[in-house]
Formats: structure tokens, C-alpha cells, sequence
């Protein structure tokens, strides 16, 4: 049921393309909450939802079944007329800066284009509150004039974070934001992320494969494989006792620097590609890859099982363990 606490909950929800006359399931009975003004990371290999649930938690896809549940408001059903007054409070933020900017917009045009659209302020206003967002995220107030061609990977995306801020959401889901940056500028935009929740309480959807990113970032962590939930729990929790198998081999996949006096750990690598969503596997979606399947993974779909404080599990192993 949704939580009512929450500024974002997915009630059971699914959602299926049909592609040449087939049913592609690209989520499946999805549950979990977003606290306000905390980050949920959702994490899991390329393919695995992870986008789709962040586009159904703003409106941009409609759900095929169950709840998404916005500030108490059911927005699955809602019409566009309805949902627009809702757009203002739920933001996005792109994985890729430039292919969401248009090439024939300057900077300054693309932050204003949704005060426009939305009627806030008067020219002069919206104009002001852009040069204070783009000194907000660490640009001039002079590259309003710039166009998306004349500036790097780094600033483009403090483009789209200052774009995102422009209506004063609540939520912003943040779809991989950092994986196409070099690892210097992804720490500066992590720490702009934060400082930027903390300043305007904002909530976060943090999507990403990168587990260490999201162990930076978030409160609570999701575990996705091929449209499923596998694991979820306190990010804190979670990288204390990592329970599924698919969870252990992403964090076994974290390249680390050994510590003084540490032994290099040997890197983990998942065998295999995650099965089409076309087809997926019968029983537990994970066993045609996972190390420690037994025969009943192949044949019974495991439930979430609650195996500490908040923390859940969807395997076996997990259930007769607990």
C-alpha cells in the first residue's frame, strides 16, 4: 500500500511494451517508497528497468498495472491537463546533458523554456532566476548565452541540474547523471547533488549501475534485475550484509584501492547477459546466472522476505535462511 510518508511510491507497478507484436516486460510488480527529502538508489545492469521505473515515477510513461503515488496523488490514470500542475514538483535530470538540450537553444533559453511554459514570472524575473541558477551550479551567469556545442561534458550537466531546479521541484530523479563524466567532475557533481538536497530538501530518485556512487549518495538502496525487485534495504544495511547473490556480485564488481597492509581483492565479473525481458526465465529471473542456484530457482518464483530491520530479500536462499 502506498506510503503515505512518502513523496513518491510504486504500488505493485508494471509496465510492457509491445515491440513487432510481442510484449516486452520491462518491469515487474515493483514496491518501494521515496522518503521526503531522502535518495533511494536504484542500481542494476543495463536493461534492467532501471530508466523505465524512473520515467513512470514522473508521468513521461504510463503504468501498465499498479499505483504510482505522488504526494498522496495517484498520478497512474491521470490525463495530461491533470498531471501538468504536477510536472513543476517532478524533475528530471538526464544521463546524457547534451542529446537532452536543444542544439538551436542557448543555455539561458533551454533553463527558461519550462518557466515559460509553466507562465512563472514575468521576462525580467525568469531571466534573473537564471543567472541565479547557473551561479547556483557553478557556472558564469555569461554562459546563458552560450550554446550546448560550446561547452564540456561537466557543464552541460550543471545545465541540466540548473534546468531541473528551474520550476522548484520536490522530486528529481536523477537517470545515471555521472556515468558519463570523467571520475573528477562525477565527485563535483555527487557533491553539487548533495548540497543542493540539503539546501532545498529535495528528494531523490539516484538511478545508477554504479554501486559506489550509490553508496555515497543514498538513504535506502533497490536492487533491480530484469524488471524485478531482488533486494532492498538501509544503504548502511545493505553493504554490511548484501544477502542475494546478484547484489554480492555487483558489490563484488566495486574496484577499490587496496588499503595499506591489504591484500588486492581478485575483481568480480558476472557471467552471462541478463536474459531477454521478451522471455524471461521461469522460477527466480536470476538462476540461469547465478553461482549458488539450486533446482528450485529454475522452478519457483521466490518471495520478498524480510530478513532484518527494513530489509528485504526476493531468493531462496534468503527464505530458508530466515
Amino acid at each position: 500500500m502506498p506510503d503515505s510518508d512518502a513523496i513518491l511510491t510504486f504500488d505493485r507497478v508494471s509496465k510492457d511494451f509491445v515491440v513487432r507484436r510481442r510484449v516486452l516486460h520491462a518491469v515487474n510488480q515493483v514496491s518501494f517508497s521515496i522518503p521526503v527529502g531522502k535518495t533511494v538508489g536504484l542500481v542494476g545492469e543495463s536493461g534492467s528497468g532501471k530508466s523505465t521505473i524512473g520515467r513512470l515515477g514522473i508521468g513521461l510513461l504510463p503504468a501498465t498495472a499498479g499505483q504510482v503515488v505522488f504526494k498522496g496523488q495517484d498520478i497512474t490514470r491521470l490525463k495530461p491537463n491533470a498531471l501538468r500542475p504536477l510536472r513543476q514538483s517532478m524533475q528530471i535530470i538526464f544521463q546524457d546533458p547534451q542529446a537532452s538540450l536543444s542544439p538551436r537553444m542557448t543555455v539561458g533559453d533551454a533553463i527558461e523554456d519550462a518557466m515559460n511554459i509553466h507562465g512563472m514570472g514575468t521576462p525580467q524575473q525568469r531571466k534573473r532566476r537564471v543567472e541565479e541558477l547557473l551561479e547556483r551550479v557553478g557556472l558564469p551567469v555569461s554562459a546563458a548565452d552560450a550554446y550546448p556545442f560550446e561547452l564540456s561534458g561537466g557543464q552541460l550537466q550543471r545545465v541540466g541540474i540548473a534546468r531541473a531546479l528551474s520550476l522548484n521541484p520536490e522530486l528529481v530523479v536523477c537517470d545515471e547523471p555521472v556515468s558519463a563524466l570523467d571520475v573528477s567532475i562525477q565527485i563535483q557533481i555527487i557533491q553539487l547533488l548533495q548540497d543542493l538536497q540539503r539546501e532545498y530538501h529535495l528528494s531523490y530518485l539516484f538511478i545508477s549501475h554504479n554501486l559506489a556512487v550509490v553508496e555515497y549518495l543514498s538513504d535506502v538502496v533497490v536492487v533491480l534485475y530484469l524488471g524485478q525487485i531482488v533486494e532492498q534495504a538501509p544503504v548502511e544495511e545493505l553493504f554490511r550484509r548484501a544477502t542475494h547473490p546478484y547484489t554480492r556480485v555487483l558489490m563484488d564488481s566495486i574496484l577499490r584501492v587496496p588499503q595499506p597492509g591489504e591484500s588486492a581483492r581478485r575483481f568480480t565479473v558476472l557471467k552471462g547477459e541478463v536474459p531477454s525481458p521478451f522471455s524471461p526465465p521461469s522460477g527466480c529471473p536470476f538462476h540461469t546466472r547465478c553461482p549458488v542456484a539450486i533446482d528450485r530457482c529454475s522452478k519457483e518464483v521466490p518471495e520478498l522476505t524480510l530478513i532484518g530491520p527494513d530489509h528485504w530479500v526476493k531468493c531462496h536462499l534468503a527464505e530458508s535462511a530466515s
